[in-house]
């Protein structure tokens, strides 16, 4: 009989299990066995509340890992045990250098359109993971319930072990945990979202030393202010949400 594997370490922030344990342990976990991993932002945590589709994405995720440098700010503020950031940054940088990765076909990449799919595939090739037509998908514009019929088939024909979101926060979620739910096998589904694009130059290029003081968020608001500060002031209502709930799951609204 095959020795069961323990059962990683779990927080719960909001009633959502975020996984504790270091990176190497999830990665191997990830791999062996495939599963649903999202990196939520603060923004989309604050919507806890008010949006049912992207609350079952993360309550049916299989790995939530605490990314949001906001979100682990406000909790190790106002609560304990206090909670370690796992950024996607970080997550993306230790997988690119995993062997199976290497492996030709081994992975399928949903690219948010055309321009990010040439900068990152570049990038991908120069890393020794190259990527044909038959292995990127230019992503539609995606609208609720983020179901994608043409996706879903696309990766039964070829039945990849990896496939990478990079579609963004409130949509790779709900689209990853559509493909767990629908897919005959359980290939491992990692919501990247923009984290590529930092490597890739798609994005900001964060330093490390602002990843590691999880002011990555900053760092895309000096970059691009016009974009980013309504998007991060949204996230002001996850304050609120720690504060009253701690550890459990928000009442919807």
């Amino acid at each position: 009989m095959a020795e069961k594997m323990p059962i990683l370490p779990r927080q719960f922030v909001l009633g959502i299990p975020f996984v504790t344990a270091p990176l190497h342990e999830v990665l191997d976990r990830v791999e062996s066995g495939g599963g649903l991993v999202v990196l939520p932002s603060g923004p989309g945590m604050r919507t806890l509340d008010s949006d049912a589709v992207y609350r079952e994405a993360l309550l049916g995720a299989d790995y939530p890992l605490p990314d949001s440098g906001f979100m682990v700010l406000a909790w190790n503020l106002l609560h304990r045990p206090r909670l370690k950031k796992l950024s996607g940054y970080k997550y993306i940088v230790a997988l690119l250098d995993r062997k199976t990765l290497h492996e030709p076909g081994a992975s399928f990449w949903v690219m948010p359109s055309a321009e990010s799919a040439a900068r990152n595939r570049e990038f991908l090739a120069g890393k020794g993971i190259a990527l044909d037509d038959a292995h990127t998908y230019i992503a539609p514009l995606y609208q609720p319930p983020f179901e994608d019929p043409v996706l879903l088939s696309r990766l039964e024909a070829l039945r990849t072990r990896h496939v990478f979101l990079t579609v963004g926060g409130g949509v790779q979620e709900p689209l990853g945990n559509y493909l767990r739910r629908n897919l005959s096998y359980r290939p491992a589904i990692h919501c990247i979202g923009a984290a590529i694009g930092f490597l890739s130059g798609d994005q900001v290029e964060i330093p490390r030393w602002v990843d590691r003081a999880t002011l990555g968020w900053l760092w895309r608001i000096l970059w691009r202010p016009a974009r980013f500060i309504p998007r991060y002031w949204q996230a002001r209502h996850l304050f609120g949400l720690i504060w009253r709930c701690h550890d459990r799951l928000p009442e919807l609204r």
